[in-house]
């Protein structure tokens, strides 16, 4: 498969799940709204999934810096890492990042920030130890291309459509069990939607976390594809992936919240599962091996 058909396909996938993700949110505000003749609980979701996004979007660079253990790092520090860095970023035409190593043996790596003027692209020591330059350059492309696709930015959208789902669900289920503000469902059509309310309600954050981590996985593949074309090698980060796979153990500072941010699953053997439909849905990563597939696969 060609490198631009990989992401130009990657890039109409995720931007149909975002639409219908925010098809389904306005549907589900609708419902519920309609169930109690009022806008106020719609309101009062999207409010506090707002704040939860505000504070996520301009603080949550720092928090998971932070509790990565990660230490920020100048040329002095390690020219290699350096150079790779900056060489990736004169050539995607994106401003120099800060540059953080994790003192953590797991291989692994992440890039955070609200945009390229402000991200940050992360290392660990581990796999510093056991990649060769070639692969460090795919894992690196790989983040920048993260940084250029605004990635930080999308799942901060998305967390904004998570969350006012989770908000209006639990409302309406607890208003449901408090009687508040029912509209009068006497008739057979009130009740018919009334039901279904409250089968959105309980099934809805189900979907919504199933979509997000469908548009992570998305996301994934895009900046494989994206971080091939930017360093013409394809099998850099096939390799870099095929080594970091084989490391089992699980990183020593890593939050759930947080795993999606990672180039590979941070929680080691234990955040590996069977390749099943089921596992696949509730997965934030594709299997490695698909991913080392579709890059070997690729022409340049």
């Amino acid at each position: 498969m060609n490198l631009w058909t990989q992401v130009d396909s990657n890039k109409r996938k995720s931007i149909f799940l975002i639409f219908g993700f925010t098809v389904f949110v306005v549907a589900l505000g609708w419902l519920f709204s309609y169930v109690y003749d009022s806008y106020t609980i719609l309101a009062i979701a999207i409010f506090i999934a707002l704040f939860q996004a505000l504070l996520s979007y301009y603080a949550g660079d720092a928090i998971v810096i932070a509790t990565s253990g990660a230490r920020e790092i100048q040329k002095k520090d390690n020219p290699m890492l350096w150079n790779v860095v900056e060489n990736l970023a004169i050539t995607s035409g994106l401003p120099m990042p800060k540059v953080y190593i994790i003192p953590d043996p797991a291989p692994n790596a992440f890039a955070t920030g609200r945009d390229p003027k402000h991200a940050s692209i992360a290392v660990t020591v581990g796999l510093l130890e056991r990649l060769d330059k070639n692969e460090l350059a795919g894992v690196i492309a790989h983040e920048m291309s993260h940084v250029g696709n605004y990635d930080i930015r999308l799942s901060t959208i998305v967390v904004v459509l998570v969350g006012v789902i989770a908000v209006l669900s639990d409302i309406f289920i607890r208003s449901r069990i408090f009687g508040f503000g029912r509209r009068d469902s006497r008739n057979e059509g009130g009740q018919l939607i009334a039901i279904l309310a409250i089968v959105a309600a309980i099934l809805a954050p189900i979907v919504a976390t199933i979509v997000q981590l469908a548009i992570s996985r998305k996301r994934e593949f895009l900046a494989d594809a994206d971080g091939a074309l930017l360093t013409r090698y394809p099998e850099g980060l096939a390799s870099a992936l095929e080594k970091i796979s084989g490391y089992k153990q699980p990183m020593t500072h890593v939050s759930s919240a947080t795993t999606h941010l990672y180039i590979s699953n941070p929680l080691g053997a234990e955040g590996e599962k069977e390749e099943g439909f089921f596992s696949k849905i509730f997965s934030t990563h594709p299997p490695i091996k698909e991913r080392i597939k579709v890059l070997r696969q690729m022409d340049i």
